[in-house]
């Protein structure tokens, strides 16, 4: 008896020390790479006026999409374009009626701070010749929304071909804008929002808008998502939100 009522307690114990999962969080939200900034500060606000606790994960909108479609875990979805979320919606994943698309932002190219001019991106200029023998960092063109941005700009202006075998692909656009900052790629394709979070780069080049496909951030709630998180895609339009969203170089869509 005494047994018993000691493996009782230590299991109690063990209940009581351990820490609480990081699924207690009242909202859980997956959010394309390049949001990282922003939307940090934008959850922490929503925290500070509802009491709220928002838990935000960030990668590659590929990669995000395809753990929703795996084993869900999300109230909310951000992707930084419209065929990831597509593909969730066509698969009853997302919550009807709570899809919209929430900011713009826009495609660059940067390299080190200290690069000595800018380039003029025109139809069929001389990107290789500009890499000196380095490789052109960017998030992967195949799944990638930031890449997929990028290989189509570059294929509309002519320049793809020439570069193709000449790419240090990254997982997501915050990890090419990496290669660039640490000196590890000569250039990068990033979205305008990277380039000015990152002190150790600057914009060399800002590509034509129609180059390539609208950049356009859609939010929604996935089908499973909790009550509270209607709130937080609220709050995403909100003034305070909006102010920012525009802080850190995004354009709002949704007013």
């Amino acid at each position: 008896m005494l047994v018993k009522s000691f493996r009782l307690l230590a299991a109690f114990l063990f209940l009581a020390l351990a820490p609480l999962p990081a699924l207690a969080a009242d909202i859980t939200v997956f959010g394309a790479a390049s949001l990282s900034d922003a939307l940090k500060d934008v959850a922490a606000g929503y925290q500070a006026q509802s009491g709220k606790s928002v838990v935000v994960s960030f990668a590659a909108s590929s990669a995000l999409a395809r753990q929703i479609e795996a084993s869900g875990g999300a109230d909310m979805f951000i992707s930084a374009d419209l065929d990831w979320m597509d593909y969730l919606d066509k698969k009853g994943l997302i919550a009807p009626g709570s899809r919209e698309n929430l900011l713009g932002n826009r495609l660059v190219l940067v390299a080190p701070k200290d690069a000595p001019t800018p380039i003029a991106i025109t139809p069929h200029f001389d990107l290789l010749a500009a890499l000196k023998g380095g490789r052109l960092a960017i998030a992967n063109p195949d799944t990638v929304p930031a890449g997929k941005y990028g290989k189509a700009a570059l294929t509309a202006l002519g320049v793809w071909d020439s570069v193709a075998n000449h790419l240090a692909n990254a997982e997501d656009v915050r990890v090419a804008l990496a290669y660039v900052a640490r000196g590890e790629a000569p250039l990068g394709i990033v979205y305008e929002t990277d380039a000015k979070a990152e002190p150790n780069v600057k914009i060399v080049g800002i590509f034509p808008e129609n180059s390539h496909p609208p950049i356009l951030y859609p939010a929604a709630l996935t089908k499973d998502a909790k009550p509270e998180a209607r709130g937080f895609l609220a709050y995403l339009s909100s003034p305070k939100a909006r102010a920012v969203f525009e802080k850190d170089g995004f354009t709002v869509l949704h007013k």
